[in-house]
């Protein structure tokens, strides 16, 4: 199993390349950035300089979207990056969230996420593609690699990340619906001529590691409630579509958003988002991985078994240096 670390661009921006470069040195493999540039400092930037300043790291952002850079652009950022640094790096990317939904827009259509992400990976590996109309080719390219990795929750995303997609990002670490999706997007594939193992399987969540007392998980927990409330929004979106008891998305994943009353972007990812108090610890516990070294692997062991070829830890907690070196210490080396 790879591992990586996921990160908000907060300033400074240095401190995203410390933890980064803390990261690599623990024998994590990947290096995420969420990519809401109303919200949080431009990440390509300051991925260039992680890029700069580790030797093996494979970055990107969790996740980009079809509509707040052109695509044109966003294909030429990653084929920039990877002409100086060596094709390391991945395009995870979505309907999006809070990139669109901060400014006032809504996400982009899955038929558009479809084109972009063809877009993006044919002309930042070097190919010539149609945008409205026109052929483009980056000519400057040579030898480009770009992967291109899809989050989804919904029913028909998981078939679009299944068909066309090179991974899929799920963010949330409950089992049940790991297991689900990943049924899901693998189905999708084999119905579409590919292989199904040729789709990398991403798992993101908040981990927080603890002493193992009932008081270290509780913190933990509040620490980490921010998460549901994010996860939320989408599976908000999927009762607007679906209905509340719909028979092709699980209850186990849309019956604890009742009591949502709405979410405050401003709030976004962070701990102590008053928008998240409707996030029951169960759910908490469900979707995050809590608890001492032990709990970590054993939970993620199960996902292993499941599919999942990485675990993405989202670190936006009070103990991000904690969670690193205690993923190198212990985590790791027993699933890496």
């Amino acid at each position: 199993m790879d591992f990586g670390l996921v990160l908000q661009t907060d300033p400074p921006g240095s401190a995203v390349v410390e933890l980064m470069r803390r990261a690599e040195h623990n024998g994590f493999r990947y290096g995420w950035t969420f990519d809401s540039t109303v919200l949080w400092q431009e990440p390509y930037v300051i991925h260039s300089r992680v890029l700069e300043h580790t030797e093996r790291l494979i970055v990107g952002p969790m996740v980009t979207n079809p509509a707040t850079r052109a695509w044109e652009v966003s294909a030429a950022t990653f084929a920039t990056l990877n002409e100086m640094y060596g094709n390391r790096t991945v395009c995870g990317i979505g309907r999006g969230d809070s990139a669109m939904r901060v400014t006032g827009r809504k996400p982009n259509t899955l038929a558009t996420l479809s084109e972009a992400m063809h877009v993006i990976r044919e002309l930042a590996e070097g190919r010539e593609v149609s945008v409205d109309g026109t052929s483009l080719r980056l000519p400057w390219v040579k030898d480009g690699r770009l992967p291109v990795w899809m989050a989804a929750y919904g029913p028909k995303a998981l078939a679009l990340a299944g068909r066309e997609a090179d991974g899929f990002i799920l963010q949330l670490a409950d089992p049940f619906l790991t297991e689900w999706m990943v049924k899901a997007v693998r189905t999708a594939a084999v119905d579409a001529g590919r292989d199904p193992g040729d789709v990398t399987i991403c798992v993101a969540a908040p981990a927080y590691v603890t002493d193992g007392t009932e008081a270290g998980l509780a913190h933990a927990r509040e620490q980490s409630r921010w998460f549901g409330g994010m996860v939320g929004n989408h599976v908000a979106d999927l009762v607007a579509r679906y209905g509340e008891h719909s028979a092709v998305v699980p209850e186990e994943l849309t019956a604890y958003i009742e009591q949502r009353q709405g979410y405050d972007y401003s709030h976004h990812g962070r701990v102590g988002n008053p928008d998240t108090a409707f996030v029951p610890d169960a759910v908490v516990d469900r979707f995050c991985v809590l608890g001492p070294p032990d709990a970590h692997i054993e939970k993620l062991e199960r996902l292993r078994e499941l599919g999942v070829d990485q675990f993405a830890l989202y670190a936006m907690h009070d103990a991000r240096e904690a969670v690193i070196d205690a993923y190198g210490n212990h985590v790791i080396p027993a699933l890496g």
